[in-house]
């Protein structure tokens, strides 16, 4: 296991810490996960109030002792935005009772996704004054946010200079957020990456195609050593469900050196399949294409078609596809059926993409049942 550098929290964060909101099937499971990844020298468990039972659990095992002292660990949790500052000096004290902890070494707001959940961290009356007022009682240790805001709302809530460290999207597939965590390096933030196994691409069951391309390394191990060798960020997420979830991603645990022949090769393979694949209907992300009338989410939409028709990432597709319209601020947008044809993206379209023909061949594509949230 490698170690670094949380940014100006001056923590040495394990390379992958343990997100415990997929392992609480029971209190045991649990339980041997979380032991599991200490074994390992995860030495970083993250938690959040909306994530069920996951502080109880865990407050639970902290309690009964693993096999490394608390002063060996460090615990994140997490708390929604609030305008409210008495409301945010309530959920400190209840997540550090629910987790039987003196302190927390880190809280996260969890989620400034939107301008207003900004507003609300930067007013003299909203969730920060309490906040301070934790880290000033001993309670709170170091400060930072997670979110899934468009670009421009992670940039201006790194440039506060309120945070010490910030949780985000990025990803091979994803690399919107290059430059938030750029940003967020000069900061000298500590950069902490959000379920890049799930988010960033279902890459835990990959489509054979994919298998393919990247062979001989996993898609999955492809997107981790991506992020690894990338000195700017801190850890990754590793959401493991049970004890033998943490097995793949660990095995490159040690592994932060730059990107081999192999592994850029199969880089490589990955670039020129989406353009043959995609050819003229390729979308190339710069998002020239917003703000939509009809507030569809595009640049999403067709980052979900590239990977469905050069990958065959269509079960990615299909569950991320279907929580447009049912995930509110976490992941905005309309669906692309909402299309009216009114054409004022098209002139803005570099590559001239006939993006109402795009949209609804998506939406064919793509479009099921809803989805709740795991914790909705």
């Amino acid at each position: 296991m490698r170690y670094r550098r949380f940014g100006k929290t001056n923590l040495h964060l394990s390379v992958f810490s343990l997100g415990t909101m997929r392992c609480l099937a029971s209190l045991t499971n649990a339980q041997q996960t979380i032991q599991q990844a200490v074994n390992f020298g995860i030495n970083h468990l993250e938690t959040a109030r909306g994530y069920g039972k996951s502080e109880h659990y865990l407050g639970q095992i902290l309690k009964s002792g693993l096999s490394v002292p608390r002063e060996q660990l460090h615990i994140t949790t997490k708390l929604p935005p609030t305008p409210d500052a008495g409301l945010m000096h309530q959920w400190i004290d209840e997540s550090l009772e629910r987790l039987q902890l003196d302190y927390l070494d880190c809280l996260a707001i969890h989620g400034i996704n939107t301008w207003e959940h900004l507003a609300w961290v930067e007013s003299s009356t909203g969730c920060m004054p309490a906040i301070k007022a934790a880290v000033a009682a001993g309670k709170v240790r170091h400060v930072g946010f997670s979110t899934h805001a468009p670009l421009e709302v992670i940039l201006a809530s790194i440039e506060t200079d309120l945070f010490e460290f910030i949780n985000l999207h990025y990803y091979y597939f994803f690399q919107r957020h290059a430059a938030a965590v750029d940003l967020a390096h000069q900061k000298d933030m500590g950069v902490f990456i959000i379920s890049p196994a799930d988010k960033g691409g279902r890459l835990y069951t990959p489509p054979a195609k994919l298998k393919q391309l990247c062979d001989p390394v996993s898609p999955l191990t492809l997107n981790y050593r991506f992020l690894l060798q990338n000195p700017s960020i801190t850890t990754l997420s590793v959401g493991a469900a049970n004890p033998t979830e943490l097995e793949e991603p660990l095995a490159v645990a040690d592994q932060d050196t730059p990107l081999s022949a192999v592994e850029l090769d199969a880089i490589a393979q990955l670039e020129t399949q989406l353009k043959d694949a995609l050819k003229t209907d390729l979308c190339s992300q710069c998002y020239a294409c917003l703000p939509c009338p009809e507030t569809i989410n595009i640049p999403e939409i067709l980052r979900l078609r590239n990977l469905a028709v050069a990958y065959d990432m269509t079960e990615f597709g299909e569950y991320r596809y279907q929580m447009f319209e049912n995930a509110g601020h976490w992941f905005p947008g309309n669906k692309g059926d909402r299309c009216n044809s009114c054409g004022d993206c098209l002139p803005r379209c570099p590559e001239q993409l006939d993006i109402p023909a795009l949209l609804a061949d998506t939406h064919q594509r793509l479009n099921g049942p809803p989805r709740r949230r795991l914790w909705g």
